[in-house]
């Protein structure tokens, strides 16, 4: 890629919607509950559950909130039942896209996406249509700050990690197995080390390339599967309260000096 970085150019293009703290706090709460109610509520039993905490707390979220979601899942308050699904399509340009959601109306869900990937300058396409261009990767990372790179390079590796990547100018990023993840992420923190993100997704085998005028239509796209709109003049807040969508996965490498 040339010269900046594609974890910033591509994290930060999807991750607009997730500086309203609020928002990722739902996101988050709902990944607590469907840990709980597959494992159980204890995390040291369940490392799905220990997971899904480690990623509450990379994005500050209060203790209290992330045991107000373990005791909804568990039974001790009134709760609702997420279902996972997954759609799949294309952006402008053939950007391919994924959109995991968790929700408790399948129908609305499947509606409010379709109707930002057609807005978007995109279309939803069928189960698979982009999925094998991914790969579901466990990925930890890590402000490089002072931290000496062979030191933490070694630490991950022996924790497991299957990469480690040191050639983005602000982070570190350490790729796992998804299996392996959990193991390496509680490695690492066992360590003290704390992360900008640490969860499992979906990473691209490779990048599309897209010019200013399809980055405009993607970033609209974006903001409509992530929630975020609030043009007035166009869509007047279609997702706004919508938070099934829990995570968009791409391969658009925007253009470089592309605006935040």
């Amino acid at each position: 890629m040339s010269g900046h970085s594609k974890w910033h150019n591509i994290q930060n293009k999807k991750g607009k919607a997730d500086a309203k703290r609020g928002k990722i706090f739902t996101k988050i709460g709902r990944e607590l509950m469907i840990a709980v109610k597959n494992g159980g509520p204890d995390p040291d039993n369940n490392p799905k559950l220990r997971d899904a905490i480690a990623k509450a707390k990379a994005s500050n979220m209060p203790n209290d909130t992330v045991q107000r979601s373990i005791k909804k899942a568990s039974g001790e308050i009134d709760s609702v039942n997420y279902e996972r699904i997954v759609y799949e399509g294309y952006g402008p340009s053939g950007v391919a896209v994924i959109v995991d959601t968790l929700t408790d109306n399948k129908n609305r869900s499947a509606g409010n996406v379709r109707s930002a990937f057609t807005k978007g300058g995109g279309n939803m396409g069928t189960t698979g249509c982009v999925g094998f261009m991914f790969q579901e990767k466990g990925e930890i990372v890590i402000e490089k700050g002072e931290l000496d790179e062979e030191e933490l390079m070694m630490m991950a590796l022996d924790a497991g990690a299957e990469d480690f990547n040191s050639d983005e100018e602000e982070v570190f990023i350490i790729t796992t197995s998804p299996e392996d993840f959990g193991t390496v992420r509680e490695a690492l923190e066992a360590e003290g080390l704390e992360f900008l993100e640490a969860g499992v997704k979906m990473i691209p085998d490779t990048y599309t390339e897209i010019d200013e005028e399809a980055a405009k239509k993607f970033q609209k796209m974006l903001d409509l599967l992530e929630g975020q709109v609030k043009s007035m003049e166009k869509l007047i807040d279609l997702l706004e309260d919508d938070d099934d969508v829990q995570e968009v996965y791409h391969n658009a490498e925007f253009p470089e000096g592309w605006d935040e």
